[in-house]
Order: structure tokens, then C-alpha cells, then sequence
């Protein structure tokens, strides 16, 4: 019963949250209108209630969690340090059917991320379809959650660079997502994982810049508990969404350029050890990229303390040599369930702001990150 008005309670909420805040505003405070939502939840939760509404909490999930930091810098000599509210962000899941469901997820720090549905086609888990605004499956990382990734950071230089994530001037910040169709399935006692997806090329909230579409195919493979072998690839024509970028300068906003990636990579968690690796190669018209990265993290106590490291190769033009090598080093200590405290100390040999500069003068780092989780 507990559960059950605890889901009547979300589903209010997550109606107010939909139709808007004025009219909640407009609704709290005319007394002569109705009750208001604090008078309702009450009459709601303390009664049964129509079997259609049990039926609707129970297909419905929320979720969130927020990520704020304390960072410091000294880039070239240039110092800086900030708090941050790095992200805020809620998501929700609507099981629709048996076969078909909805996600919304929204970042109140910075814009709309995602928002895509999902039909199972076969009986199994064998063929999925889904269509929407969602991450794209190029490398190993992208499609993971910063929540559960080691560094503070989040993504190595090569996957933020190749999957839109924000340090490709070109691309634009495009949050590692994309609008168009998947498919994606399990085959073989979930040894075999595939996805292929069909996407815009030009990133979130908006509509494609040209003719050609973006295809991205990814093959995962599970020989042995706990291991997990990764191999993806891009091939698309992208659209400078904005020029000026210091790695690729002879292509201006508005051109259509060649935009092809191929990554491979592995995963290993055990109790005690948790590290994932990967190559990468990336063309941008005539510009060419590649890198690796180490990245892991060791329990001093299971689900409590841990160490985490990290060694990050990139090289942004091969031909110019602008090579970046980033090592991190720190802490991180799990309070509460998906909760932790997160401190880091951060070497890269180079310094830029990827549009207009690239040096190799040391930068150093220091970041501090409080993370808070539901769902």
C-alpha cells in the first residue's frame, strides 16, 4: 500500500511538472477553484482509488540525480576556481504496454536531453526498436551515465571529442546525443549485444543541417563473467555548426565535411577491480584523430572507498601534432547507495579552448564532486 501511494504521490507531481507551472500557480492559489495539490494528495493517497490510476502509478518511474563541484585550475599559468553546478538532471519512464515504453529526461542545468519511445518486436529481447532524441552508441563510454563512470570528468578526451559531447567546435555541445532510429537487441544469454542506429548527424533540439544521415553500428561481446568486449563505428557527413575550430581550420560554419569514427575497447568489473579501456580513430574531412585511455578503480572497501585512475591519450590533428596526455589521480568514497564524494587531481600537457589556441603548456586541476541519486 506504502509503494502504491508512494507511486499516486510521483504521479501528481509528474502531471503538475507537465502542464506546466503557471497553471500550477494559478491553481495553488484560488482558494474558491478547488483544492489545492497538497489538499488532493491526501484524498488520494488515503483511498484506493480508481483502478485506472493504480494501474498508471505502477507503469511509472522517476528518476534523478545531481553533480556539483568545486574546481580549480591553473592552465599556463592562468588560475581559476569556481563551484559549479555541473548537472541537474531528472528522467521518467513510462511503461506504456509489456512491449512498449516512453523516456523524458531533462537537464535543469543546461537543456532537454532526451526524449524517445521503445517497441519491443519480438517476444525476446532479441529485436528493439526506438526512435526519438537519444545518446549515440559510438565507443565504449558515451552511452554510460556520469554517474557511473570513475572520473568526475566523466568521458576521455577522445570519446567527448568524436561523439558530440562538447569539445569539438564543429559539432557543437551536442551531450554525446542525436535525433533518428535504433535497433538494438540481446542474443545468446545476453553474450551478444548489437545496436544499429540511423541519426541525424547534427545533434539535440534540432533539425538536420543536410541531406545525409549519420549511420553507427556497435557489437558488444561477453566471453566470461565480468568482461566485455566493445567494437564501434560512424560513418556520416557532418555540418559545421560553428567555425573557428583550432584542430580542423579549413572547414567553416556551414560546410559539409566527412565524418567517420571506429573504436574498440573492453570492460572488466570484479569485486575488488574495476578498469575499461579503448582505442579510437576519427576523420573529420581531411583531419585525422586517434587515441587510447586506461581508466580503473580499486576498493579498499567494497562499496565504500575507492581508488580511481586514469592515463588519456588524444591526439586532436595527427598531421599537426596536437597531442594531449591527461593523467588523473584521486578518491572517491560511495555514502549512500549511488551517493559519493569524489576528489581528483588532474595533469594534462597541453592547454586550449578548442577553438582558437592549442599549447603544450601543463594544465592542473584539482576537482571536487558531490553526487546525489534516485530512483
Amino acid at each position: 500500500m506504502d509503494k502504491l501511494n508512494n507511486m499516486k504521490i510521483a504521479l501528481v507531481v509528474l502531471v503538475c511538472i507537465l502542464t506546466g507551472t503557471s497553471a500550477w500557480a494559478e491553481h495553488y492559489r484560488d482558494d474558491e477553484q478547488g483544492e489545492t495539490l497538497a489538499q488532493q494528495i491526501p484524498a488520494i493517497t488515503n483511498s484506493e482509488g480508481p483502478d485506472w490510476l493504480a494501474d498508471v502509478a505502477s507503469r511509472i518511474q522517476l528518476h534523478g540525480y545531481a553533480q556539483g563541484w568545486y574546481y580549480y585550475q591553473n592552465a599556463g599559468g592562468n588560475k581559476s576556481n569556481t563551484f559549479l553546478c555541473k548537472r541537474v538532471i531528472f528522467w521518467a519512464n513510462a511503461k506504456i504496454t509489456d512491449r512498449w515504453a516512453f523516456q523524458f529526461m531533462h537537464d535543469f542545468s543546461s537543456v532537454v536531453q532526451e526524449y524517445y519511445t521503445d517497441y519491443r518486436i519480438t517476444n525476446n529481447n532479441m529485436l528493439t526498436v526506438r526512435f526519438g532524441q537519444f545518446k549515440n552508441a559510438l565507443s565504449y563510454e558515451n552511452p554510460l551515465s556520469p554517474t557511473s563512470m570513475e572520473t568526475i570528468d566523466v568521458y576521455s578526451e577522445g570519446v567527448t571529442y568524436l561523439t558530440g559531447c562538447g569539445s569539438d567546435p564543429l559539432n557543437g555541445v551536442q551531450y554525446g546525443r542525436d535525433q533518428g532510429i535504433a535497433l538494438f537487441g540481446e542474443t545468446d544469454n545476453k553474450k551478444f549485444r548489437y545496436e544499429l542506429q540511423v541519426m541525424n548527424g547534427t545533434g539535440i533540439n534540432v533539425r538536420d543541417k543536410n541531406n545525409a544521415k549519420d549511420v553507427i553500428a556497435r557489437l558488444e561481446f561477453r566471453p566470461a563473467q565480468g568482461l566485455n568486449l566493445c567494437a564501434t563505428a560512424q560513418i556520416g557527413k557532418g555540418s559545421a555548426l560553428v567555425g573557428n575550430c583550432v584542430f580542423n581550420p579549413k572547414i567553416q560554419q556551414g560546410d559539409d565535411y566527412k565524418r567517420n569514427r571506429w573504436t574498440i575497447g573492453f570492460d572488466y568489473k570484479s569485486t575488488r577491480f574495476n578498469v575499461h579501456g579503448e582505442y579510437l580513430d576519427g576523420i573529420d574531412g581531411d583531419v585525422t584523430s586517434r587515441g587510447a585511455y586506461l581508466t580503473g578503480s580499486v576498493a579498499f572497501v567494497p562499496q565504500k572507498f575507492d581508488l580511481v585512475a586514469s592515463y588519456d591519450y588524444f591526439n586532436f590533428n595527427t598531421d599537426e601534432n596536437m597531442d594531449m596526455h591527461k593523467i588523473v589521480a584521486g578518491l572517491q568514497y560511495w555514502f549512500f547507495k549511488k551517493c559519493r564524494f569524489q576528489a581528483q587531481y588532474v595533469y594534462k600537457n597541453a592547454t586550449t579552448n578548442y577553438s582558437t589556441f592549442f599549447n603544450h603548456d601543463a594544465t592542473h586541476q584539482i576537482i571536487c564532486q558531490m553526487q546525489v541519486r534516485f530512483n
